[in-house]
C-alpha cells in the first residue's frame, strides 16, 4: 500500500507540475490550460459523487450537477479573463471569490426552481436538494476557491502556492499512512475509518508541515530569485494547516463512502 501511494505521488506531482509549467508558460494570466484541467477533475468528481449518492438510495443527476459545477468554477476565471494583463490586486482575487458565490447563490436557485417544477408526490424532494446542494458546494465551490492560488502575485507566485498545496496534501498523506502503520495504537475514528489512528494524523500533520516548508524553501528562488524564502515557522505553520485540511477532507471521503457501503472512491 505506501508503494502504491509513493508511486502514484511519483506520477501525479510530475504530471501536474508539467501542466503548471504549460500553463504558465503558454497561457499567461488568461491560465486556459489550469481551466481545462480543474473543469476535467470536477466533472469526473461529480459524476462519482452523484453514482456515490445513488448507491445510497437518494435521487440525484449527474449532468445537471456537473454542469453546475462548471458554472462555479468558471465563474472564478471570468474577472481575471477580464482583468488581461493589468497588474494583480488582491481586490481583483477578492471579486472572483464574490463572482464565485454569486453563480453559486444562482445555482442554489436553479436548483430549488427545478425541484419545484419536478414535484410529484410528497418524500424525495428534500433529499434530491441535498444531494445536489452537496455535489455543487463539494466538488464546485472547493474547487473554484482553491483555483484562485493560481493568481497570486498577479500569476507569479501562484504555481508556487499550488505546488506547496499539492507537495503538503501528498506528503501529510504519505506521512500519516507511515506512522500510523508503524506506531498507530489508538483508533482516531474506529466506526468510520478503522485504519486512522492519531499517530497517523501527527504524521500527516508533521509531513505536510515539513514538506510545505522544503517546498518554499528551495522552490521559491526558482520561480523568482528576488523572492526571499518564508521564515520557517511560517512556512511550517502554513503545512500544518495544510496537513489539517488534508485530513479533514480525507475523512470527509471515508465519511461518504462508509455511509453508502463503498470502499473506494475518486470524489
Amino acid at each position: 500500500m505506501l508503494a502504491w501511494r509513493l508511486l502514484l505521488s511519483a506520477v501525479l506531482i510530475p504530471s501536474f507540475v508539467a501542466v503548471f509549467w504549460f500553463d504558465a508558460t503558454y497561457c499567461g494570466a488568461y491560465a486556459y490550460a489550469f481551466l481545462v484541467v480543474c473543469l476535467v477533475l470536477a466533472v469526473r468528481c461529480a459524476w462519482e459523487l452523484v453514482g456515490l449518492l445513488r448507491a445510497r438510495g437518494l435521487p440525484a443527476d449527474a449532468l445537471p450537477t456537473a454542469v453546475l459545477c462548471v458554472l462555479v468554477i468558471a465563474a472564478g476565471w471570468v474577472l481575471h479573463w477580464r482583468a488581461g494583463s493589468e497588474p494583480w490586486t488582491w481586490r481583483t482575487t477578492l471579486a472572483a471569490l464574490g463572482g464565485v458565490a454569486f453563480v453559486y447563490a444562482g445555482c442554489v436557485l436553479v436548483i430549488l426552481f427545478t425541484a419545484s417544477l419536478e414535484f410529484r408526490a410528497p418524500g424525495r424532494s428534500v433529499e434530491k436538494l441535498g444531494s445536489a446542494l452537496l455535489v455543487v458546494s463539494y466538488i464546485g465551490v472547493l474547487t473554484a476557491v482553491t483555483a484562485q492560488l493560481r493568481w497570486i502575485e498577479g500569476g507569479r507566485g501562484g504555481y508556487l502556492a499550488l505546488g506547496s498545496l499539492l507537495v503538503a496534501v501528498k506528503m501529510g498523506d504519505t506521512g500519516g499512512y507511515t506512522l500510523g502503520r508503524l506506531f498507530g495504537k489508538r483508533k482516531m475514528v474506529p466506526l468510520l475509518s478503522p485504519g486512522k489512528t492519531w499517530m497517523g494524523g501527527l504524521g500527516a500533520l508533521v509531513f505536510a508541515a515539513v514538506g510545505a516548508w522544503a517546498w518554499l524553501h528551495f522552490a521559491t528562488p526558482l520561480f523568482n530569485p528576488e523572492w526571499p524564502p518564508p521564515a520557517p515557522h511560517w512556512a511550517l505553520l502554513y503545512g500544518l494547516v495544510l496537513g489539517a485540511v488534508g485530513l479533514v477532507g480525507d475523512l470527509a471521503e471515508s465519511l461518504i463512502k462508509r455511509d453508502v457501503g463503498r470502499k473506494d472512491a475518486a470524489a
